[in-house]
C-alpha cells in the first residue's frame, strides 16, 4: 500500500466523485471558484459541526454570532483593512503571469534551507522587496524569466456598492475575515448575555479576499469559509490563555477530525512578519502535497480592535468587571480556522491507494455517506425501501442499484462510506442484512432490529 497522494489525485476524485466542481463550468469557469457538490457540502459541514460541537456545545464559555457579510465601511477603515490590507504584487513580463513578491521570497529561501544574511524578512516597502527580487535571481514559476514589474500593492477587500448608484458615497466591502463582527457586536453580547471573562464569541460563515494568486484547487479561493473564535480575557492572563488555546487547537486536529499527526506542524510567525494587530501569533500547518501551508492561525491580538473601534465610533467598549470594580478592554486570543482548507487536508489525509483500489479512510465522523444501502437486485427494492427508511431516521444514507456490487462498493469506497448494507432475499427472510465495511472489507450478518444501533456504535 502506498499513501502517497498528489493533488491531481484529489482534484480528479473530488470531480468525478461529486465532491467539488468547477464553479459556472456551463460558461467556461471562472479561474480558481469551485463549488462544492453533493458529497463535498456533506463533508464540510460535518467537519463545521464537529467544530461547533467541540467549542460551542460543550464548553459554557463560548458563544455563536451570525454577523452580517456586508458592514458598515467605517469598521474596515478603523480596523486598518482599506488602509493596511494588502500584498505585494509583481508581473512576468514575459508570460504575463501575477505573483505574490513576498512568497516567491519564503519559496526560494525555504529551498536554500537558511536565510541569507542580508535578508531582514522586511515585506512592507515595496523598494526593498525589488531590491530582494533581483539580488535573489529569483525566476517566474511559470515560464522561468527573471525580468518582473515594479512591485506595487495590492488591496485584497471586494468592493461592492450600496443603494442606487455606483458611486464613492455608495461603497462598501464584502468582509475579508468575521472577527470584526465579534468585535463591534463585543459590548452587545456581554450585556444581553451576562458572561463573565473569560468568554468567546465565535462565527463560521463566509469572508472574501481579492486574492493576487487563487489556486492550488479548494486551498486559496477568493470566497472561503472560516471558524473563528474571539475569546475575550483579563489582559494579563492573555498568555496563559494562548496556551491553553494551542492545546484545544490541537486536540481538534488530531482527535477530533483524526488528521495523522506526522503531517500537522505548529510552527512561531516571526516578529517581523506578525499582523498588525498581533502581539504574537503561530500557524498552525498542514503538509500538502504542495507543502506546508496554515490551516489555522492563533494570534493575540490584544485589545488593539476594540481600542480602534471605540475610538472610531466613539462609543465606550470598555467591560466592566464587577469583582474589582473597574473598567478595562479586555485581550483577544484568536484561533482562526480555514474550513475549506481543513476539508482538502481531510480529503488528502484520507486518501488511500492500493494496487487495484482506492478509498478514502475517513473518520465516521467526518464521512458524508454514513451508510450505503444496495439490494443485491432490483426487485428488491420494496425491502431496500424499508432498511433505508429505518437507517435515515439516524444516518445520512444514499441507495444505489445500478451495476454490480462490487463496482458500487468501489463507488462507495471512494466516496468514504464507512458501512455499506447489503439486502439478499435469504437474510432478509429471516430477518437479517449484510453490513459490509469499507477499510477492512469484512461481511457481518446484522439483525434489522439491531442494526441503528450496530452502525451507531461504530460511528463513534
Amino acid at each position: 500500500m502506498t499513501n502517497t497522494v498528489e493533488m491531481k489525485d484529489i482534484v480528479n476524485l473530488c470531480q468525478n466523485r461529486w465532491f467539488v466542481y468547477p464553479w459556472s463550468e456551463i460558461y467556461g469557469w471562472l479561474a480558481n471558484s469551485w463549488d462544492y457538490g453533493p458529497y463535498g457540502s456533506l463533508l464540510k459541514e460535518n467537519i463545521k459541526n464537529l467544530w461547533l460541537k467541540e467549542f460551542i456545545q460543550k464548553r459554557m464559555d463560548t458563544m455563536l454570532l451570525d454577523a452580517s457579510l456586508i458592514m458598515n465601511p467605517k469598521v474596515w477603515e478603523a480596523s486598518g483593512h482599506v488602509g493596511g490590507f494588502a500584498d505585494p504584487l509583481m508581473d512576468c513580463k514575459e508570460c504575463k503571469a501575477r505573483w505574490r513578491a513576498d512568497k516567491l521570497i519564503d519559496n526560494k529561501i525555504e529551498a536554500w534551507e537558511s536565510e541569507p544574511t542580508w535578508y531582514a524578512g522586511d515585506k512592507t516597502e515595496t523598494v526593498r522587496l525589488d531590491e530582494i527580487v533581483k539580488e535573489m535571481n529569483i525566476s517566474c514559476p511559470d515560464c522561468k524569466a527573471t525580468d518582473f514589474s515594479w512591485i506595487k500593492k495590492f488591496n485584497l477587500m471586494l468592493k461592492t456598492f450600496l443603494w442606487v448608484t455606483e458611486d464613492g458615497a455608495s461603497q462598501a466591502y464584502l468582509r475579508p475575515e468575521t472577527a470584526q463582527g465579534q468585535f463591534v457586536d463585543f459590548a452587545n453580547v456581554a450585556r444581553s448575555s451576562r458572561r463573565k471573562l473569560p468568554f468567546g464569541i465565535a462565527q463560521v460563515w463566509k469572508s472574501f479576499r481579492n486574492e493576487i494568486t487563487p489556486g492550488n484547487f479548494i486551498f486559496r479561493t477568493r470566497e472561503f469559509e472560516q471558524m473563528e473564535i474571539e475569546y475575550f480575557v483579563t489582559p494579563g492572563d492573555d498568555d496563559e490563555a494562548f496556551k491553553l488555546w494551542k492545546t484545544e487547537s490541537e486536540r481538534f486536529f488530531l482527535e477530533v477530525i483524526w488528521l495523522k499527526s506526522e503531517n500537522i506542524r505548529f510552527t512561531p510567525i516571526k516578529q517581523e512578519e506578525l499582523p498588525h494587530y498581533s502581539k504574537e501569533a503561530w500557524d498552525f500547518d498542514y503538509k500538502y502535497p504542495f507543502g506546508w501551508w496554515e490551516i489555522e492561525t492563533l494570534a493575540n491580538r490584544t485589545d488593539y480592535d476594540l481600542s480602534a473601534h471605540m475610538a472610531a465610533s466613539k462609543q465606550n467598549l470598555a467591560y466592566f468587571d464587577q469583582v474589582n470594580n473597574k473598567k478595562f478592554l479586555p485581550y483577544v486570543i484568536e484561533p482562526a480556522m480555514g474550513l475549506s482548507r481543513i476539508t482538502l487536508a481531510v480529503l488528502c489525509d484520507a486518501y488511500t491507494s492500493q494496487e487495484d483500489r482506492t478509498y478514502l479512510k475517513l473518520d465516521p465522523k467526518v464521512a458524508p455517506i454514513k451508510v450505503w444501502v444496495l439490494p443485491i437486485v432490483k426487485k428488491l427494492w420494496d425491502q431496500a425501501k424499508l432498511i433505508y427508511s429505518q437507517l435515515s431516521e439516524d444516518f445520512v444514507c444514499e441507495y444505489d442499484e445500478v451495476g454490480s456490487v462490487g463496482k458500487r462498493y468501489a463507488r462507495m469506497d471512494e466516496i468514504g462510506t464507512p458501512f455499506c448494507v447489503v439486502i439478499d432475499s435469504d437474510n432478509y427472510d429471516a430477518g437479517n442484512v449484510t453490513v459490509r465495511h469499507r477499510d477492512t472489507m469484512e461481511q457481518e450478518i446484522v439483525a434489522v432490529l439491531d442494526l441503528n444501533t450496530y452502525i451507531s456504535d461504530r460511528l463513534k
